[in-house]
């Protein structure tokens, strides 16, 4: 169990009489009840099953926290919020809250616009690396409450843990549904005094997803589907019910892996994956470069690929991690990448909008013709948006995503 303090640094009581339950539909690892003058929200030990990680204690300015019991005050709503993952940042953009983040860590890898605007007007402070986090320039810029991802086994938090500032864990990742993963939203939404605005977004998200699942159920056939590609010397494929494994069912696909129970990603040599999965009608795989890939880098990666029956059919989709916004945006709106996934599936289901992060992987003479700028910016461009990153991610991405908060098993 995690060690649970106030933003004062003393241990805070909080009522445990009764409350009126603020029920979670999908999501299993938050829990939260309405009290007088405070929410109380607990965030279960997705390691230890029956423990809770952490208790909050919500208290809106003007209101007096309760005095028994232990967990940590949170004022909201949030104004001074340091933010340590991409995936909180787009959301909190899109939850109209921008102004409240006054920090970020990991810069480097954080593509949010309003992020980059932020830091170089000197509104916002780059607090350094989230593994090693600028102490001090969070203390300067008198953050009310730091967002991060735990991890398990991870140590605590270091200095964090002594500077009388709520650590906010965001535990979403280790959900097992796509919408149970979303459905966190309506708890930030909380944090920053965006209640009603979060469980309105979740609501599109959600009727969103459920129709997009209809769609695809009333296609016809269920196209095979094998996923990602090789990360070194290894193969990692999504298991059955990994966030991914689930949403291509979702989507009506018939995936080598679907009874598979892992709900992480399963490491295999390339040649299991080829007697398994290479009969696979397409192949959808993530990749991280600044140029788009063509089918020519693509098999120069590994002359085996040339046997994957999808390459000979010119049905390979790739994703770039680096030019789009799919860490950012899916594990909030899976609703958009199942849209990608039966676009692709089902081509003939009609009045789907253009691919979002997909896209059919070219011969580099068609690619040449593109202009990678332009590529580029659309992608870029094409922000969190309403319907018209949980992620796994390869081994050698753990790293670069470690902000997205993603689940890389």
């Amino acid at each position: 169990m995690a060690v649970l303090i106030s933003c004062t640094g003393k241990r805070q009581p909080v009522q445990q009489g009764d409350g009126t339950a603020i029920p979670f539909r999908y999501a299993r690892l938050i829990h939260a009840e309405q009290h007088d003058g405070y929410k109380l929200v607990t965030v279960d030990n997705p390691w230890k099953p029956g423990t809770p990680l952490h208790r909050y204690i919500l208290v809106s300015d003007g209101q007096t926290p309760p005095s028994t019991s232990e967990a940590t005050i949170i004022r909201t709503p949030l104004r001074r919020s340091v933010i340590f993952t991409s995936v909180h940042a787009a959301l909190v953009g899109e939850l109209q809250a921008q102004q409240s983040v006054a920090g970020v860590a990991d810069l480097k890898y954080m593509k949010v616009p309003y992020v980059r605007q932020g830091v170089a007007s000197g509104r916002m402070a780059d607090c350094g690396d989230g593994l090693s986090p600028l102490v001090e320039k969070i203390i300067d810029v008198q953050a009310d409450a730091i967002l991060l991802s735990p991890f398990e086994n991870s140590g605590g938090y270091g200095r964090l843990e002594d500077i009388d500032i709520p650590i906010v864990e965001c535990a979403e990742y280790m959900e097992q549904s796509p919408l149970a993963r979303a459905e966190w939203m309506r708890f930030y939404g909380m944090l920053y005094g965006r209640e009603a605005l979060a469980d309105s977004l979740f609501s599109v998200v959600e009727q969103h997803y459920s129709a997009l699942q209809h769609l695809a159920d009333s296609a016809a056939g269920h196209p095979t589907v094998v996923c990602d590609k090789m990360a070194g010397t290894v193969w990692y494929v999504p298991g059955g019910r990994s966030t991914i494994g689930q949403m291509l069912a979702d989507a009506g696909a018939d995936y080598p892996w679907a009874a598979d129970a892992h709900s992480g990603s399963l490491q295999l040599p390339f040649e299991t994956v080829l007697e398994r999965a290479g009969h696979c009608q397409l192949w959808l795989l993530r990749y991280d470069s600044q140029q788009p890939l063509t089918l020519e880098a693509l098999l120069a990666e590994r002359d085996g690929y040339r046997m994957m029956k999808a390459v000979d059919a010119g049905q390979v989709y790739g994703c770039n991690v680096t030019t789009s916004m799919f860490y950012e945006e899916t594990p909030f709106r899976p609703d958009l990448l199942l849209q990608d996934f039966i676009k692709i599936l089902h081509p003939d289901i009609p009045n789907l909008p253009p691919l979002r992060y997909y896209h059919k992987i070219q011969h580099s003479t068609k690619v040449s013709q593109l202009s990678t700028q332009n590529y580029q910016s659309s992608i870029i461009n094409n922000q969190f948006g309403r319907p018209h990153r949980s992620a796994l991610c390869p081994q050698p991405l753990r790293r670069q995503h470690r902000h997205s908060g993603s689940r890389c098993a």
